[in-house]
């Protein structure tokens, strides 16, 4: 009895990643269309989009997080407060650069505020152990002024 896994030989893009993406990238200088694996050139092609909008998301949350400690962790503020502007800056900064490369992910994020501002919430209150209500359940700002790198709460 054979498995498919047995009958079908493993591909380059299973044995070796990273020589099957070099491979095919010399099938497409060289315009060997037919050479080309594109059933996993397209779900990789695919993957690209989701790991960018993984990443914005991740670092919005992330933003969240920082700008309610800031506000709302009064206890740590003075020992705190140049770590999580500096944390706040370069999430500004790195969302600013994603933005710049891809102009298209903009109304994604505004798609993904509201739920990120509920995990920054949620984060905020995991790392500080204060109780979840201290945060406020609407977002403390707009999109727009939580990108602003010269606002803060």
């Amino acid at each position: 009895m054979f498995t498919e896994s047995q009958s079908t030989p493993k591909s380059l893009y299973d044995t070796d990643y990273n020589l099957w993406v070099l491979e095919t990238i010399k099938q497409l200088e060289n315009k060997q269309f037919k050479a080309i694996d594109w059933e996993n050139l397209l779900e990789e092609l695919s993957d690209l989009s989701r790991r960018e909008k993984r990443k914005l998301k991740n670092l919005l949350r992330r933003l969240l997080e920082h700008l309610l400690k800031l506000n709302y962790w009064q206890a740590e503020i003075e020992n705190n407060r140049g770590h999580w502007e500096a944390e706040i800056a370069s999430f500004r900064k790195q969302i600013t650069d994603q933005l710049e490369d891809s102009p298209s992910l903009k109304p994604y994020l505004e798609e993904i505020f509201a739920e990120c501002y509920q995990d920054g919430r949620e984060l905020a209150a995991a790392r500080s152990r204060l109780p979840l209500e201290t945060f406020p359940e609407q977002p403390i700002a707009t999109l727009e002024q939580v990108l602003d790198k010269h606002w803060l709460p």
